[in-house]
């Protein structure tokens, strides 16, 4: 609570002071822009992408900003539907660079994010690429304009492959959702698993997209008789791969890819009912990804604010991006170079808990470092969630950056990530 209470002051001071300076009125306005699925099968992931920005948006403008040079200035966002189409995306970009004047785009999707690093660097038109993608490929592209927020999927594929080896399960089948994304999962996740000793019996990809009925990618998956399964996509077919796996008998468990969500699916897809979600792993409910107090005002504040049914980790890795933004801009003491703004990314890392409710730790080139939290559904309640810290190589470096974070209920762990922790 006294985190919390913290919180509140911090925005609160700042609001009281920018009111007593006259306000917004004398504030000039930075545009952030956004290009990515706003209609269409994914709209739900876009959607909860920029209910992030703006909440964070929200919180700066009403403490009044960011202040440099004498100045104020107050955020904008403005959003381009990309329908994950990469010609529609990087005309969006450019729309928004040359008419908007956006200095900084969000985008989600690697799909569109790669061409999206072919223009980005264009002289006179340059801006910071804020990459929304798990997706280790992309921290592989030489791009000295772009900064990728969430942890890589491959700490996610390791951890799981960790849990799943010491709950005794050797054998594993892949139902998961079809496209790029899909494709990489299952290759890290079999990658990882048979460097272990365990086998994959079956690998039978699935449009997540279109499809409703999964029984005959379950049935053929079940043949092989796995003791887990590799699933996910968006959260609301996952949901029903669970349900359909076990009208099917299955009684093993679930492993989910970092695209499907918890607490999502137990609150919305199966309305509340943790019973049909017993034996599932994933990545962590928003509640558990943080200090359980700021998380908490967080998950009300989306729920009222911006009238969402079940607050995810978009959300709030999005609004803290946006956090830190701002501040690196502030740092940078300018709004409108996009390689000054990126190289404070390092200065202002990691930010208080107070300012940032998600710890961020460090930037590795365009790579920003943020832990990875697992977490597993078990006699009808979530555990106790376990945290990874993937860019470590040595106790010591691990032991220094557990110094940094904040306590709560969470185990944390090194995991030393190839690519990462070299």
């Amino acid at each position: 609570m006294k985190r919390m209470k913290l919180f509140s002051l911090v925005l609160l001071a700042g609001l009281f002071a920018w009111g007593a300076f006259g306000g917004n009125a004398l504030a000039e306005e930075v545009v952030v822009g956004f290009t990515g699925p706003l209609s269409g099968p994914a709209a739900q992931y876009g959607r909860d992408n920029v209910a992030g920005l703006e909440l964070a948006m929200d919180d700066i403008n009403k403490a009044g900003g960011i202040k440099m040079g004498g100045k104020n200035y107050t955020f904008k966002l403005v959003t381009y539907d990309d329908r994950i189409d990469p010609t529609e995306a990087t005309n969006n970009a450019r729309r928004l660079v040359s008419r908007d004047k956006a200095i900084a785009i969000f985008n989600p999707v690697f799909n569109t994010l790669a061409p999206l690093m072919q223009i980005n660097e264009q002289r006179g038109s340059e801006f910071l690429l804020m990459a929304y993608t798990s997706t280790p490929a992309i921290d592989k592209i030489q791009n000295k304009l772009t900064i990728s927020i969430p942890p890589p999927f491959s700490a996610y594929a390791q951890a799981f492959a960790d849990f799943a080896w010491a709950n005794g399960w050797r054998k594993g089948a892949m139902v998961v959702t079809l496209g790029a994304y899909g494709d990489e999962w299952r290759k890290e996740f079999k990658r990882v698993w048979t460097e272990k000793g365990g086998e994959i019996t079956a690998d039978q990809p699935a449009n997540y997209y279109t499809e409703t009925d999964f029984s005959s990618h379950l049935a053929t998956a079940l043949n092989g008789k796995p003791e887990f399964l590799l699933i996910g996509g968006p959260s609301d077919p996952t949901g029903l791969v669970i349900e359909q796996a076990r009208n099917l008998g299955f009684k093993g468990g679930f492993i989910m890819v970092d695209q499907a969500k918890l607490n999502y699916i137990v609150d919305i897809t199966f309305k509340g009912d943790i019973t049909k979600m017993n034996n599932v792993m994933g990545v962590a409910r928003t509640l558990d990804i943080g200090p359980r107090d700021l998380m908490q005002s967080l998950v009300e504040r989306f729920t009222k604010e911006k009238n969402l049914r079940s607050v995810t980790s978009e959300n709030i890795l999005n609004y803290s991006a946006m956090r830190m933004l701002a501040a690196a801009m502030q740092k940078a003491g300018t709004v409108s170079e996009p390689a000054k703004i990126k190289a404070a990314f390092r200065e202002i890392l990691p930010m208080p808990i107070e300012e940032n409710p998600i710890m961020y730790l460090g930037m590795q080139e365009t790579k920003l470092l943020v832990p990875g939290t697992i977490q597993v559904i078990k006699d009808n309640q979530y555990q106790t969630p376990v945290q990874y810290v993937w860019w470590t190589r040595s106790e010591k470096e691990f032991q220094k950056i557990v110094k940094q974070m904040p306590p709560y209920e969470v185990t944390r762990r090194m995991l030393p990530l190839e690519g990462y922790a070299d």
